[in-house]
């Protein structure tokens, strides 16, 4: 990025923060003047994102998500180099398996939800005594459409994503009205996580969405945006489905 805008003085803390999604959701925030903290477990591509983003526009804290001593390290940090957090973004995510739901070894089943669920509820507790109970704020949680219908061979993700959109709706009742909480469902987005559902079969997977294109990062980059921003003042709890109009085809032979 090369012409920045003046500082917003918004500070959003992103985990998985470096590529992706995340990183998507951190150029649209610094693009309109935030700065953020990313989050995600290589340094290498932590510092990249950071290089790219701007150094003085962005820091970055490596860890696991799930870890609660990472998540506390994470919101510290934010607070010690910008003062505050008034935005969280909690995209980290995993899904390590492919395959019916029926074999699946529940030790990998919890690993989803302490990535996928539980890390999102300590990143907003420690967000919401840091910063946001005194300060408002807002929440966005990064679901997906496979926690909106069954998913087949990524069923545990799916069942982890429809407990962050519950999630979502339980932080939203409770932390109103200090702070709004909602979440983005989107269809698949072209990343390297994702990649397994499209790679080399595009076109083919494309052709399943009324917009006849994947998503972008930047799709979900600019939802992000609309929800941390004063046009969203009147929404909470709820789920955008950003999905290129794949839900217009259900049920259609």
């Amino acid at each position: 990025m090369t012409e920045l805008p003046p500082l917003s003085g918004k500070v959003a803390l992103i985990t998985g923060g470096s590529r992706g999604i995340g990183y998507g959701v951190a150029e649209a925030l610094v693009a309109r003047g935030d700065r953020v903290c990313i989050t995600g477990r290589g340094e290498d591509a932590l510092k990249e994102a950071v290089e790219k983003l701007g150094a003085d526009r962005a820091i970055a804290v490596a860890g696991k998500a799930a870890d609660e001593a990472h998540q506390a390290t994470a919101v510290e940090r934010t607070m010690e180099a910008f003062g505050r957090v008034d935005y969280l973004v909690n995209n980290a995510g995993t899904n390590p398996v492919f395959g019916p739901i029926a074999d699946l070894d529940l030790n990998v089943a919890r690993k989803v939800f302490e990535t996928n669920v539980i890390s999102a509820l300590g990143f907003a507790q420690r967000t919401w005594h840091a910063w946001q109970k005194d300060n408002g704020g807002a929440i966005v949680n990064i679901a997906s459409v496979a926690g909106l219908a069954p998913s087949p061979f990524i069923g545990a993700y799916g069942v982890s994503k429809a407990a962050m959109i519950n999630l979502t709706q339980q932080l939203a009742h409770e932390f109103a009205p200090r702070v709004r909480v909602n979440a983005i469902a989107p269809a698949v987005v072209k990343t390297k996580f994702a990649q397994a559902l499209y790679e080399g079969r595009e076109a083919e997977a494309a052709a399943a969405y009324p917009l006849a294109r994947l998503g972008v990062p930047s799709d979900i980059g600019g939802a992000a945006a609309f929800l941390t921003s004063e046009q969203s003042d009147w929404v909470t709890g709820q789920t955008l489905v950003v999905d290129g109009g794949m839900f217009l085809n259900a049920g259609v032979a």
